[in-house]
């Protein structure tokens, strides 16, 4: 198995060296950087594993870099902020991030925080190796699991993140079965990630927004993707698979 290598991202050199220094010592390749600009170098020189994105930053802030790496690729990233509350951890999750860390924190939990999104972008990745073969058809859309792409009805290619992909691979598992946002989860995160049940079905309900916004033609009034209520989402279409 390879060697993780993680991008630690803060402008603070104290907790910057702090944090390399500790994911050195527990057998990772920990990369620094301060900046946005610091973060593209880093990825354009060679792989990075996961990304600790602190929220405060100069210029560009964890957030803004988040949405706009995530538009880009899948890098498992994980916010980092002295902002706890809810409603800043929402803000997280809707730019794209895998999992969301209040400091002051205990390092040992961040390293376990850190390796369960490792293992569940292995897991995903080993999953659509499994499905390679598969092509999957749902109201005119196509979904090929060969090239993890997506096709609309005009043959428009649609990119989405890894957690997107992961909701769709799901629901097209289950066509027109009532999930629960726990359901959801555990699917997408082996143990829902970690979270709280309220604040773990907050986020099914972003991930569902976010493919809603991609795969609807009007996301205010879902055909596709529809609201069970007082269950949680289903997939309210006819899905066809063949082998390619």
């Amino acid at each position: 198995m390879a060697i993780p290598r993680i991008l630690v991202v803060d402008d603070d050199s104290d907790v910057r060296q702090m944090l390399t220094q500790y994911l050195r010592r527990n057998g990772a390749i920990a990369l620094p950087a301060a900046s946005g600009a610091e973060v593209d170098a880093h990825l354009a020189e060679g792989r990075v594993d996961c990304i600790l994105l602190d929220v405060m930053l100069g210029d560009e802030d964890g957030l803004q870099i988040c949405a706009r790496l995530r538009a880009e690729q899948d890098v498992p990233i994980i916010m980092v902020s002295a902002l706890s509350a809810d409603a800043q951890r929402m803000r997280g999750y809707e730019v794209g991030a895998d999992d969301y860390i209040a400091k002051p924190f205990n390092p040992d939990l961040l390293l376990a925080r850190i390796k369960a999104v490792l293992a569940r972008a292995r897991r995903a990745s080993s999953l659509v190796h499994r499905r390679a073969t598969r092509t999957y058809r749902f109201a005119g859309w196509t979904y090929d699991a060969k090239r993890d792409e997506v096709l609309s009805p005009s043959d428009v290619l649609v990119t989405l993140s890894r957690r997107e992909t992961a909701l769709l691979r799901t629901l097209l598992a289950n066509p027109r079965i009532p999930l629960t946002r726990e359901e959801i989860a555990v699917t997408l995160d082996g143990d829902g990630g970690g979270q709280g049940a309220e604040q773990q079905g907050r986020a099914i309900d972003v991930l569902v927004g976010r493919l809603r916004a991609k795969i609807e033609v009007n996301p205010r009034d879902p055909q596709i993707l529809r609201t069970e209520r007082g269950v949680g989402y289903v997939f309210a279409t006819d899905v066809t698979v063949s082998e390619a």
